[in-house]
């Protein structure tokens, strides 16, 4: 838990993504820029399968919708060194909560959805018809590949593909493994977090990525299935909280209520997110707005 440790409070430097009904505002717009705003930082890889529902919940509302993407462990800098309180934070690592912002930053936080890894391509790439769940790591060594990953200083797609090559190591009994798979994927092609790693591959830029399936999958990407003692499906779980300090706490309930209605659900089932059958809830002061089971 060293490393882990070391990860989380790594220096990070990124750009935010800011949407503001439709437009980009500039990067000096203040967070309480009105009464019903719904200021969200939302985790890379969710931020297409969220969107149509932030939409939905601004048409519906007249609330102003103000969303920034990025990699989990930038989202928690922003709150615990740059004092930026959003709204509702939305995370791709359930542990990012209990290691850097509970109890100071938020009092509860709810698991809503897993994910697993996996070896994503498309048509293009190199060697796309031979590789297969029995070859991928003898594929992915080959030197006229381009391999991408994600930063793992900002995003958990980038820590969980570490541990994803660990992993394969240890199943499949190859010593020097986890290594090899790190060199074939170098730092000129990590990127901040799974969408822009995402867009890519699409691009033709990469021939492979480390990726969430559900990522792969809304993109309509091939990928390799990994062995379940590999793709730390026993381990991916996506939270939420509402910050202690949130400038618009109402608001956020109310998105809440919109984001598990039963209509939602369906609809984020469709874009390939995993969503518990019930969010699990952790701490105390959780709203009444979420449809939980008792948490651990």
């Amino acid at each position: 838990m060293t490393a882990r440790a070391a990860v989380y409070w790594a220096a990070i430097a990124a750009n935010t993504v800011w949407l503001s009904c439709g437009r980009e505002p500039s990067s000096k717009t203040p967070l309480r820029a009105a009464k019903d705003t719904l200021v969200v930082y939302v985790a890379a890889s969710l931020t297409r399968p969220i969107q149509p529902i932030l939409d939905s919940f601004s048409a519906r509302t007249g609330a102003v919708v103000q969303r920034e993407s990025g990699g989990s462990l930038e989202h928690a800098r922003k709150i615990t060194e740059l004092h930026r309180v959003p709204d509702l934070i939305v995370l791709a690592d359930y542990e990012v909560f209990p290691q850097l912002l509970v109890p100071a930053h938020a009092t509860w936080y709810a698991e809503f959805a897993r994910n697993r890894m996996v070896v994503a391509y498309t048509p293009r790439s190199r060697h796309a018809d031979e590789i297969n769940p029995e070859n991928w790591t003898r594929i992915l060594r080959h030197g006229d590949l381009e391999v991408g990953r994600s930063d793992p200083n900002v995003a958990p797609a980038g820590y969980r593909t570490l541990l994803l090559f660990r992993r394969a190591e240890r199943h499949y009994r190859e010593p020097g493994l986890a290594a090899i798979l790190l060199a074939a994927a170098p730092p000129r092609n990590m990127r901040a977090n799974a969408a822009d790693l995402a867009a890519l591959l699409a691009a033709g830029e990469l021939d492979y990525i480390y990726e969430y399936q559900s990522v792969a999958e809304a993109n309509g990407f091939r990928f390799v299935a990994l062995p379940a003692d590999v793709d730390l499906g026993d381990r991916i779980l996506y939270a939420l909280s509402i910050p202690t300090h949130a400038p618009h706490p109402e608001v956020a309930r109310r998105f809440l209520a919109l984001l598990f209605a039963a209509d939602s659900r369906r609809a984020l089932r469709a874009t390939h997110v995993d969503l518990l059958d019930h969010p699990v809830v952790i701490g105390a002061g959780a709203p009444p707005e979420l449809d939980v089971t008792s948490g651990r």
